[in-house]
């Protein structure tokens, strides 16, 4: 299985760049595709209807402003969509995070933090998880990676304050 990560706009690359890179980290194919749910729907309409034949088991949609994205997405797909709030207007991604999460009944898009995308990209990993032991292992192993870092920023924390 693989992940689609799908922006509304090349600028959207330096917020996603971290999730793309943990989702190779994990093993997890992506596939990197800019298209507009207003300035080419007919484009984002024929990546997710294919999506599936190209072995794509969830979506990672990032946008900005408006952000219908990954509503467009959800709409032409039952595969899960996981949205991205861009903050790219003077309104510091409320906008983006609005349009994302207020989803008609029916239509759900899993709604990250603005520019969130590092989570998105392990809620994805959980996803792909439920079905693939072996990233369940991985998941639990960067789990248990965090806590050693969070410990030994407590311990040096600790040490500067004697």
């Amino acid at each position: 299985m693989k992940v689609a990560v799908v922006m509304g706009s090349d600028s959207d690359l330096p917020v996603l760049k971290p999730a793309i890179g943990l989702l190779h980290d994990f093993g997890v194919e992506t596939e990197v595709i800019v298209a507009s749910a207003h300035r080419t729907p007919l484009r984002v309409r024929e990546i997710v209807s294919s999506a599936q034949e190209r072995g794509v088991g969830a979506f990672i949609s990032a946008a900005g402003a408006a952000a219908h994205l990954g509503g467009v997405i959800a709409s032409y797909t039952t595969l899960p969509v996981i949205g991205v709030p861009i903050n790219a207007t003077a309104l510091n991604g409320m906008d983006a995070l609005l349009s994302t999460v207020q989803m008609p009944s029916g239509i759900p898009v899993a709604t990250m933090a603005i520019n969130g995308a590092k989570n998105a990209a392990i809620f994805a990993v959980e996803i792909f998880a439920v079905s693939d032991p072996a990233l369940q292992k991985k998941l639990c192993e960067y789990r248990a990676k965090m806590v050693k870092e969070v410990e030994a920023k407590a311990a040096k924390v600790a040490e500067e304050l004697k």
